[in-house]
């Protein structure tokens, strides 16, 4: 009911089609702040009842309206619980949405020429082309990103622990982010399949290589497995939605998390490395949901702490790289002394 149009804005969604279970979409209209980037990223809205009519006094828009003004595509009375269970049990999959029902067969050709996301990079898609600055400029803390996809509330809550962010563009050298003279690195969430991103996870190796503090959320989980040795692969229907259950093995504690994500680690091959530790698992499917480095200040989540609106169980991992970028900053004092 809530959360369309971050979704909806959210790059890590960048050109999939979104199905609601929820019976009505649209109920609280639209606002011009509660956006998760520059524009809409999803390619198109399945929904059961489309509401016209919308009602909150924080709106600017109603959602016919923002998708008028988006040019984003959009059906409705669709039983798209059924649809769900559909693709819950047969994976997910390319697919076409369109008015011309009549055509069948040339929406077929349309439909067989859309790629597999298996082996699709779309991080450049989304990412940055040039750097840019997020929080106040006089804030204790310094943190170089990788924009692979980040979404605006993953920089608001770096900005208010009193952190300065520059964002890199998804091909940015680990050179280019030192030269900052960061405290601390963060690569971002994203869509498609995160094994061709040589360059990303070529950054990512040279970060753990200098031991400096390190945090990946979602498709930035993915890149640090990358630079450790650990494959991906594609899941039969991946982790959408806002209920997704998470326990903490270090503490023994259960999350609600918010996830998005078509691809994740090998659970084997992470158990066999000697360099990783795992922190967190997916309680539905025992999936890798989160990893540390045993001797390196790395760590990374496979969800989305910074989720909104949604489950907030998760917002302490911002604070828990801001007491690593303490810790390491009063190590290499020590070293120094």
């Amino acid at each position: 009911m809530t959360g369309y149009q971050e979704i909806f804005t959210d790059p890590s969604y960048f050109g999939q089609l979104m199905v609601t279970t929820n019976a009505h979409i649209g109920n609280y209209g639209t606002n011009s702040e509660e956006v998760e980037s520059e524009g809409v990223k999803i390619a198109g809205l399945i929904c059961k009842n489309f509401s016209y009519e919308y009602s909150r006094p924080d709106s600017d828009a109603g959602l016919e309206e923002f998708l008028n003004n988006n040019n984003l595509f959009s059906i409705s009375d669709v039983d798209t619980r059924a649809l769900v269970n559909y693709i819950r049990d047969n994976g997910a999959m390319n697919a076409v949405i369109s008015t011309d029902v009549e055509n069948i067969a040339s929406l077929k050709k349309k439909l067989a020429e859309v790629p597999s996301m298996e082996g699709l990079e779309l991080a450049s898609k989304v990412s940055t082309t040039v750097p840019y600055y997020s929080g106040d400029e006089n804030a204790t803390y310094r943190i170089s990103a990788l924009d692979i996809g980040i979404k605006k509330n993953i920089l608001r809550n770096l900005a208010k622990r009193d952190a300065y962010i520059k964002v890199f563009p998804y091909n940015a050298t680990f050179e280019e982010l030192k030269a900052w003279e960061p405290d601390g690195y963060f690569i971002s969430n994203g869509p498609g399949d995160p094994e061709p991103l040589s360059e990303a996870i070529a950054t990512a190796k040279a970060i753990i290589a200098s031991d400096s503090p390190l945090f990946g959320i979602c498709l930035g989980h993915q890149v640090i497995a990358l630079a450790n040795g650990v494959s991906t692969y594609k899941m039969h229907n991946g982790h959408r939605g806002i209920n997704h259950p998470i326990k903490n093995l270090l503490t023994g504690k259960g999350e609600i998390t918010s996830q998005n994500h078509g691809f994740a680690i090998n659970r084997e091959e992470t158990e066999a490395n000697p360099d990783l530790e795992i922190t967190h698992v997916h309680l539905n499917d025992q999936t890798v949901a989160g990893i540390r480095m045993k001797d390196k200040n790395v760590f990374s989540v496979q969800y989305h702490p910074e989720a909104s609106p949604g489950p907030h169980d998760a917002e302490y991992l911002f604070d828990q790289f801001f007491e690593l970028i303490e810790k390491t900053s009063k190590e290499t004092v020590a070293l120094r002394d």
